[in-house]
């Protein structure tokens, strides 16, 4: 089968490798769709990311789905979809055994592997074998592209889940890369009033405003937050998601956010730096919170697709088959569309 593994920093290689074989209690998976996440993009042109560090030749690739081709040995008690039916792929399995685990927290994991990270390969290949409990039956309405990106979604739902978006408030996404596209329509279903967003690139703007936000700005100069402000009555925002792994956007968010509302850090940073003002934060009386991918989503984000409260095939912008993966990259980094997909 074909794979593009990494090798270091700026050194993808399309190669030919053996077909995988399904461990107990799980399937083989024929990868239709990978969607390129900026963690990606950060893999291939630092060899790491935060204190990850690459350590031996690696697929990426975390936002994927496919079709159920084989299944390995039954565990007791676990359930297995036989051949032919498509899934979305939970890139993360946890241990389920660990303090976190327990309390209900698996994205918090201490033992947690994670697909395109570490040591796991992810879906920049023709085949992947994976856990049976982390693939998740997609319906008939949503296709292939749209599985993929069930996972992109369900980070974006953990997000507003963090920030406590109800009904009526106020909120600010800096930042509207695909996650922050999907947090503009996640924080809307959940009842948002007004929701202005923020980015450099006109045309994701653009498509901010036909997925549901009030009002957008252009990054400039770090006038943003006084521009939202301004907009909503010189109010600020209850809740403010940052979403742009950027300083700016990250001082943005604390800047605009009301005394005693939520930012949320949703964002990467390159440098594994954060910054912000800290009596800006202080004296609102700000709660700083993280999001550490998703938990418990994936049910959530395909109701959200089927009744068309979320709309993923807008933000497919690109696609490539697995043998131009260099160039899908080399388009992801340009940031001239909104979301890149591969089709293995």
């Amino acid at each position: 089968m074909l794979t593009a593994r990494l090798f270091g920093s700026q050194d993808l290689r399309i190669q030919t490798e053996s077909e995988p074989q399904p461990a107990p209690g799980e399937s083989i998976v024929k990868v239709s769709a990978v969607g390129l996440c900026g963690s990606d993009l950060l893999w291939l042109e630092e060899g790491e990311i935060g204190d990850a560090v690459l350590e031996h030749p690696l697929v990426l690739g975390h936002e994927f789905g496919g079709v159920v081709v084989e299944n390995g040995p039954g565990k007791p008690g676990s359930r297995q979809l036989p051949p032919g039916i498509r899934v979305a792929v939970d890139p993360a399995v946890p241990c389920q055994n660990c303090e976190f685990c327990l309390k209900g927290h698996p994205n918090l994991c201490e033992r947690l592997l994670f697909a395109g990270h570490g040591q796991i390969d992810g879906g920049l290949r023709q085949l992947v074998s994976w856990p049976d409990r982390c693939l998740h039956r997609v319906p008939d309405e949503i296709n292939d592209e749209e599985a993929a990106l069930l996972e992109p979604l369900g980070v974006a739902i953990h997000a507003v889940d963090l920030g406590k978006v109800r009904p009526g408030v106020d909120v600010g996404v800096f930042g509207c890369g695909p996650i922050g596209l999907l947090i503009v329509q996640a924080a809307r279903a959940a009842g948002a009033s007004r929701i202005f967003a923020t980015d450099e690139h006109q045309h994701r703007l653009q498509l901010a405003l036909e997925l549901g936000a009030t009002r957008v700005f252009q990054v400039d100069g770090g006038e943003e937050a006084a521009r939202v402000t301004a907009a909503n009555g010189q109010r600020g925002v209850e809740v403010a998601f940052e979403a742009a792994g950027e300083n700016p956007a990250v001082e943005a968010a604390v800047e605009s956010a009301l005394p005693g509302g939520r930012v949320v850090l949703v964002g990467i940073p390159a440098d594994n730096k954060t910054t912000f003002n800290a009596a800006t934060a202080r004296r609102k009386g700000l709660s700083i919170l993280l999001c550490r991918r998703m938990k418990h989503t994936y049910p959530r984000a395909m109701r959200l697709v089927t009744t068309g409260q979320v709309n993923l095939r807008a933000l497919v912008s690109h696609r490539f088959p697995l043998e131009q993966s260099e160039e899908a990259f080399r388009v992801a980094r340009q940031r001239s569309g909104n979301k890149v997909i591969v089709n293995p």
